[in-house]
């Protein structure tokens, strides 16, 4: 059984996501505050966190830092009040997966836990025979979350790792918005574009030796996206 940790300081949000996704099937856990939270997950085994921003003793943006920095690759979802995209670039810096903003339909966020599990599931060694993990500068690791390019060796997030993985598929050929929406989260929203667009950035700032003048990582206008990499 999946197992899912839920940190949020208001005690009905908690306690309305932990009936609702345990009903769903999963194994879930809680905490009350971010410092709860972030021990839980370094002690714990977990395959998603689902974190609120606000809380007191440490907030989600910082408790997400740490679980980066402890090089742990779970999937983690945001669900806050704060929604600007602003703060929707914090949460992803920090290494956030994905993000929700309050009030929000559970069915939503059972939508999201499915596609960012489904997404973080080991891959069969059989089903990727026939796909590019090692082209021109890049080389991808899948079970390491890891990218190598030119000798340099980066952690990617989850969300960071499937749009690298989904370009290198189509290298040297452009990528619609709507196909990195519906490979990477299963779904095509035009509200989400944003929240692909930032995760790109995120992307752009660990490969390219400079995100502002990209060599591989190019952006096609009016389309989408699109890797080149032996680099340009």
């Amino acid at each position: 059984m999946q197992r899912i940790l839920i940190v949020d300081d208001d005690d009905e949000i908690r306690d309305l996501l932990e009936f609702d996704v345990s009903q769903s099937g999963y194994f879930v856990d809680t905490a009350k505050d971010g410092k709860e939270g972030l021990q839980k997950v370094l002690n714990n085994s977990y395959d998603l966190v689902i974190l609120d921003v606000m809380m007191p003793k440490m907030n989600g943006f910082d408790v997400c830092k740490n679980i980066r920095s402890a090089k742990l690759a779970i999937p983690v979802l945001m669900l806050t009040a704060k929604g600007t995209i602003n703060d929707k670039t914090i949460g992803f810096d920090c290494g956030a997966d994905d993000y929700l903003v309050k009030p929000f339909d559970v069915q939503e966020v059972l939508l999201r836990i499915r596609v960012l599990l489904r997404r973080n599931q080991p891959q069969n060694p059989d089903s990727i025979s026939n796909e590019v993990t090692n082209v021109g500068d890049i080389q991808i690791f899948p079970d390491t979350l890891e990218c190598v390019i030119v000798n340099k060796k980066v952690k990617l997030t989850p969300t960071e790792f499937e749009i690298l993985y989904c370009l290198m598929q189509h290298f040297n050929n452009s990528v619609t918005l709507a196909t990195l929406l519906d490979e990477v989260w299963g779904y095509d929203s035009d509200e989400d574009v944003r929240m692909l667009r930032v995760h790109v950035g995120g992307l752009r700032n660990k490969i390219e030796p400079n995100p502002k003048k990209p060599q591989y990582l190019h952006t096609v206008t009016n389309v989408g996206y699109k890797l080149t990499p032996f680099g340009e």
